[in-house]
């Protein structure tokens, strides 16, 4: 009787502790100015981007999105949350839920269960690229102490702009032969960049003008105000569509923290890598001239930077505050010095005390990312197959046993070995399929990033892999190929970071370990968006039989739609 009654106090406790925060979205298109060109933007509530959403570690988040788009079906995804409970709630449009169709609400109702900065955004067609993201911020639970120690905080989210609309890109990238959408017009942070000015002119080459802003204009940077002589925490988040980017500020050390949620091994740095999906922290100290500002830079790396770097400033509150810094913005490092990127990738190590990975897997994946055509049209493939999400959401074909409803049949689990990696496909011609990879639940799963040339000679892409529904294990990253049962005694097994996206660099391998402990269905694919467009993903599913209850609601389409209304009306 008494242990009972200490686990119900410590319920009691927790509930009173955590609080619910509730929120009404209305999502549509508006006409904005992101770097004072005008164009049409995805806005929540008017917002773009949308509304940052800041809770404590065990609060539950209910948001209810209405569609307001006239022609498009909506679902958000909470990037970084886990949706320990509800898989319904993840916002995957064909994997854990339907798209929510113009005019209609759905309500999304899940717990964030540990601290961490992370974002949200679009996952129904092309429209991250459209401007559907905002920042989520979860910080320590009440009673809690924040292991980091700074005087204040900013939180700056990243992404690229296009000016063609997203669906005449998706239509592109569609087309046979394919239509390149080419690189982003500009980098944006917090939703703000510079295509037409610049503001950094004085010291650059190029025509552009210095930029002159009204306060009112939606492009002016935010600047960042500090006072001399204190820590503050800096939260970036990558939603770009496309472009790998390098952070710095100029004259100050950035010390790493906190990477996708996870807190890490310190480490100083001049600059950052981060890729598409990915989030971290870093603590910047105020210590240099206080009677100087000093430029942030956000330019573009891993692909040709036709793409201008964003600007703003760190302006001491001591320095006049339009007073522009006094020489050039931190030089981008070169966009194809890939031995830099994956040094940058090897410093960091899990903060002591975090969970360690079990020593052993019990099931393995190699998955061979190749760029491929089918009758014409580009697609990228996994194993030779180019993932098409069915009509049905996957979560609602199993917890129904609707077998229709999907190919249940295994997708390859390797590929041949003998494969050329260095040069173009042999045979270019893959094929379409929507089969998901099942596990037991409980059970450890390596999963070996294979990458490959693609359709024309010398060309490798990084690749950012995001996972729904779980932290994984990074083990370490190779060049070549992989070569089971030499490559594994290099994995590092003492203190591999916890992440959720991880790059996969142009002709090397990525090996990362997850346990199969969150029952659903979870979508694993390249973050970029033009890449996941055209079927570069796969799908995992575990414990299925240990699925909850999902609401009616998230599965009001295809088969399950006349699945539920045979059950409601025998």
């Amino acid at each position: 009787m008494g242990m009972w009654w200490m686990v119900v106090v410590a319920i009691l406790a927790h509930t009173a502790s955590a609080a619910v925060r509730e929120y009404d979205w209305v999502v549509e298109y508006k006409f904005g100015w992101p770097d004072c060109k005008e164009g049409m933007v995805m806005a929540i509530n008017g917002h773009f981007p949308g509304p940052t959403i800041h809770a404590l570690a065990g609060d539950t988040i209910v948001v209810h999105l209405t569609n307001k788009l006239d022609t498009e079906g909506l679902v958000i995804h909470w990037h970084g949350i886990r949706q320990l409970g509800s898989p319904w709630a993840d916002g995957a449009a064909g994997v854990t839920q339907c798209a929510i169709s113009p005019g209609e609400t759905f309500t999304y109702n899940f717990t964030v269960d540990k601290p961490g900065t992370h974002f949200y955004h679009g996952h129904y067609g092309m429209q991250r690229s459209a401007g559907l993201y905002g920042s989520l911020i979860i910080n320590a639970a009440k009673g809690k102490k924040e292991p980091l120690r700074y005087d204040g905080e900013f939180n700056l989210l990243l992404s690229d702009w296009w000016h063609e609309d997203v669906l005449s890109q998706e239509l592109d990238l569609s087309s046979r032969p394919m239509r390149w959408i080419g690189e982003a017009q500009s980098i944006l942070i917090n939703g703000r960049g510079q295509f037409d000015c610049s503001l950094a002119a004085q010291f650059s080459n190029k025509t552009l003008p210095i930029c002159t802003f009204k306060d009112s204009d939606q492009c002016a940077p935010q600047r960042l105000h500090v006072e001399p002589h204190k820590t503050y925490r800096i939260r970036l988040a990558s939603s770009t569509a496309l472009a790998s980017l390098n952070f710095a500020v100029q004259g100050h050390k950035l010390v790493v923290v906190e990477a996708d949620g996870n807190y890490i091994t310190p480490f100083a740095t001049n600059d950052i890598d981060i890729y598409s999906g990915e989030t971290y922290s870093v603590l910047l100290t105020t210590n240099q001239d206080p009677s100087q500002n000093y430029y942030i830079s956000v330019g573009v790396r891993g692909r040709k930077p036709n793409t201008p770097p964003a600007l703003t400033v760190l302006h001491y509150v001591t320095a006049p505050s339009s007073q522009l810094p006094s020489s050039p913005p931190p030089e981008t490092p070169r966009w194809n010095d890939f031995d830099r990127s994956k040094n940058f990738s090897k410093k960091i190590f899990a903060a002591m005390g975090s969970p360690s990975p079990p020593e052993k897997f019990k099931e393995r994946l190699i998955l061979l990312n190749t760029q491929n055509l089918i009758d014409g049209f580009t697609k990228w493939a996994i194993n030779n197959v180019s993932l098409a999400v069915p009509g049905t959401p996957y979560l609602g074909s199993i917890k129904y046993n609707l077998r229709s409803g999907f190919n249940w049949n295994s997708p390859p689990k390797d590929y041949p070995m003998d494969y050329d990696i260095m040069n173009p496909p042999r045979y270019r011609n893959t094929k379409q399929g929507n089969g998901i990879y099942v596990f037991p639940f409980n059970v450890t799963v390596d999963v070996i990033l294979q990458n490959a040339n693609g359709l024309t000679a010398n060309a490798s892409e990084i690749h950012p892999w995001h996972l729904h529904g779980h932290d994984f294990w990074v083990l370490g990253y190779g060049e070549g190929k992989f070569k089971p049962g030499v490559d594994e005694k290099t994995y590092n097994l003492k203190n591999p970071p916890l992440r959720n996206t991880v790059a996969l660099y142009p002709y090397g391998w990525t090996a990362l370990r997850f346990v199969t402990d969150n029952p659903g269905v979870w979508f694993f694919h390249c973050h970029i968006e033009p890449h996941l467009h055209m079927g570069m993903g796969v799908v995992f599913a575990e414990g299925l039989n240990r699925i909850g209850k999902v609401p009616d609601e998230a599965l009001g389409c295809g088969l399950t739609k006349q699945f539920l209304m045979n059950r409601n009306n025998p």
